[in-house]
């Protein structure tokens, strides 16, 4: 995939940054409702694998972005942190 194509994920239209370095997917996911706010994961001290993308919720045409990790403890880590 490169990072300037855009796909659809059962609910949202993902646009992939161009900073991710593992453009995946993966199985837990955040939707954050600030389209502009800046996503530092690097800093967050993370444990696994995660992407960051500009996000489009199709339910409703949110804009947003979506953070996805591989492990579910960074959810938690994340949620902690996050401040827009």
């Amino acid at each position: 995939m490169q990072s300037s194509k855009s796909f659809t994920s059962g609910d949202y239209q993902l646009y992939p940054s161009p900073r991710n370095t593992h453009r995946i997917l993966f199985e837990h996911q955040v939707f954050v409702p600030h389209p502009y706010a800046l996503i530092d994961l690097p800093a967050m001290g993370l444990q696994g694998r995660y992407s960051l993308f500009a996000a489009s919720r199709l339910a409703d045409n949110k804009q947003g972005q979506l953070v996805s990790f591989e492990n579910e403890a960074d959810v938690t880590l994340f949620n902690a942190k996050f401040e827009p």
